[in-house]
């Protein structure tokens, strides 16, 4: 027998695909119009928003027989802020100019609908290790549709890939640009990223007859 069984492991894969929070649940669109211009800010924020729900989806797990059902979400947002204060003290201890980068966008984690959204499907209703499950799959699920969108867009907006350019130097015509490639500078607005995650909802429902069906 595996470490995880059929049922707990789903709480892991299904968000990564068929349940994904933004490609089907429609959640947590903002951040990944907002911070996906960079890979690196789309990893980080995928990290800290995964830190946040794991964490705190055990925490309200393990207070939930103990919570008014009156104050239930003052409560959570008071576990999630406490959480993303010490995300954005570790950020600006660590790695500072990236969190200049990120800026309120790591505050906003606090309101992000994906983590609340977790809380009370999920957390209230189930002991802590399965929440920690879900909060792992829904933050996975979450951050590889912004590492998918943060890497097209660095790439066809900047040549670059985490700070590295990978198409060659503009300056100098090196690489694709030597052939005369141009960078598209339309990728690093925020429309675009709204149409790199249409495209991918279009690709996803599109290999997932079942998904076009609901």
């Amino acid at each position: 027998m595996g470490l995880l069984s059929k049922k707990d492991a789903a709480l892991i894969t299904d968000p990564l695909a068929d349940n994904n929070p933004i490609t089907i649940q429609v959640l947590g669109i903002c951040s990944a119009l907002a911070i996906t211009a960079e890979l690196k800010a789309s990893i980080v924020m995928a990290i800290s928003v995964m830190a946040v729900l794991a964490i705190g989806n055990v925490v309200i797990s393990l207070m939930r027989n103990i919570i008014p059902s009156k104050i239930r979400i003052i409560v959570q947002l008071i576990v999630v802020a406490a959480l993303v204060i010490i995300v954005d003290l570790v950020l600006k201890a660590f790695a500072y100019e990236l969190s200049k980068t990120l800026s309120v966008f790591v505050g906003l984690i606090i309101t992000n609908c994906i983590i609340m959204g977790r809380f009370e499907a999920f957390a209230l209703g189930n002991g802590p290790w399965r929440s920690f499950l879900d909060g792992i799959g829904n933050a996975a699920g979450y951050g590889l549709i912004l590492i998918a969108v943060g890497f097209f867009r660095e790439l066809l907006g900047s040549g670059t890939l985490l700070g590295f350019k990978v198409l060659g130097d503009p300056i100098e015509k090196t690489g694709l640009y030597a052939l005369g490639y141009e960078n598209n500078g339309f990728m690093l607005l925020s429309p675009m990223a709204l149409i790199v995650v249409g495209i991918i909802i279009w690709v996803q429902r599109s290999r997932n007859k079942a998904l076009i069906e609901d």
